[in-house]
């Protein structure tokens, strides 16, 4: 049946209008697929946002390896201040048993005993000889060279009374020893090594006692002219006159008994000075 123009018109707009709504359809479909990729995509990049949050909050467990690294990095500042400590304690604690220890020095006393002998000893020589012990309302009753060995009577304070010529002198211008000293030696803590010296002026004995163990090693060595005796807790000679051996400069023997051993040095008129080593370990 053929067609009116008006009919032509109407179903050419109709095709019109149905291929606008197909093409709108299709825009529209292809703009919710878009929306549906953009919604899968966003837990992705919500996942990405999330996981850059820990690494700016202080509480979170990243954090943790930066204060731990920096810890090991910080702690040998505070090491040099227990090496020093450790520096200096040895010497004074643990090092102490490992250093050797000085002799202790044993000297006789020049006071609190008799003085039988003096010798001159005048920095303005000639010394006055007093006839009373002061220097005020006293008179000069003679003089004295130095080096002058005199025989004492009696000391008053600080003078002493004089046999020849008869007077008094000052003591401090005079070198004196105590006739007889009788002496114990004791090593200092940790050591094992004296040295005795000192002088005897006129007659008398200086002897110095020491503790010793059996088997003990003990050993003696004479500095100046006289070797002491050594004598046993007994009384006996631990060895024979040393002094008549050739000038005997050293001794060492075993300790036959454990008690105190005395060092003895017998004064001829004017004396001596003396000075030895010993050794017991």
């Amino acid at each position: 049946m053929p067609f009116t123009s008006t009919q032509i018109i109407i179903t050419g707009l109709a095709g019109l209008a149905t291929a606008v709504g197909v093409a709108a359809a299709t825009i529209q479909s292809g703009a919710i697929q878009q929306s549906n990729v953009a919604l899968r995509e966003s837990p992705a990049a919500v996942r990405n946002e999330i996981s850059l949050v820990p690494a700016n909050n202080p509480e979170s467990e990243p954090a943790e390896p930066l204060q731990v690294e920096t810890q090991p990095a910080e702690a040998p500042k505070s090491q040099p201040q227990p090496a020093k400590s450790v520096a200096l304690q040895p010497p004074l604690i643990a090092g102490v048993s490992q250093q050797k220890v000085a002799p202790v020095v044993v000297t006789p006393p020049n006071s609190g005993c008799k003085i039988s002998m003096a010798v001159v000893s005048d920095p303005n020589p000639p010394l006055n000889v007093r006839s009373h012990p002061q220097v005020n309302d006293s008179k000069i009753v003679g003089k004295l060279k130095n080096n002058t060995f005199v025989s004492i009577a009696e000391e008053q304070n600080g003078w002493l009374r004089i046999t020849e010529p008869p007077g008094w002198i000052a003591k401090n211008r005079t070198e004196s020893s105590c006739s007889n000293v009788n002496q114990q030696i004791n090593f200092l803590t940790g050591g094992d090594e004296a040295i005795v010296k000192g002088r005897i002026i006129g007659g008398g004995t200086h002897s110095y006692k020491i503790r010793a163990a059996k088997n003990q090693t003990m050993t003696v060595k004479n500095r100046k002219d006289v070797f002491p005796q050594i004598i046993t807790p007994s009384g006996k000679l631990l060895v024979e006159d040393p002094n008549t051996q050739g000038k005997k400069t050293e001794w060492t023997g075993k300790i036959p008994v454990t008690g105190n051993y005395t060092f003895q040095l017998d004064s001829n008129f004017r004396g001596y000075e003396y000075e030895f080593y010993v050794r017991v370990r």
